[in-house]
């Protein structure tokens, strides 16, 4: 009567077999690291920070100018670009030269 098989299991040579055993020897041969080092620095902190510049109570203000009739918005990059600029425009999608 046939064994079944499992095709899924890794297979294992007897040379990976016998490296194992010289891995584990290895570990209990190598020194115990106890604690990590922190590289951490409080001077970096103002190389983050504007000198001088408080910006916490400052509100961004845009205008918002509506597409108008001879741009485009690209598909890919999603930037209004005008129609000289419009490259493929197949199933609804316009794409601009730099997506092209």
């Amino acid at each position: 009567m046939p064994t079944a098989s499992d095709y899924d299991a890794r297979r294992v040579s007897d040379a990976e077999a016998a490296d194992g055993s010289v891995l584990r020897d290895l570990g209990s041969a190598l020194p115990k690291l106890s604690t990590a080092v922190v590289d951490d620095d409080p001077n970096d902190a103002s190389f983050f920070e504007l000198p001088g510049a408080d910006l916490s109570s400052e509100e961004l203000s845009v205008t918002v100018i509506p597409q108008r009739a001879d741009e485009f918005t690209c598909s890919s990059c999603f930037l209004v670009q005008h129609r000289s600029r419009l490259r493929s425009s197949s199933g609804g999608r316009m794409i601009c030269a730099d997506c092209m």
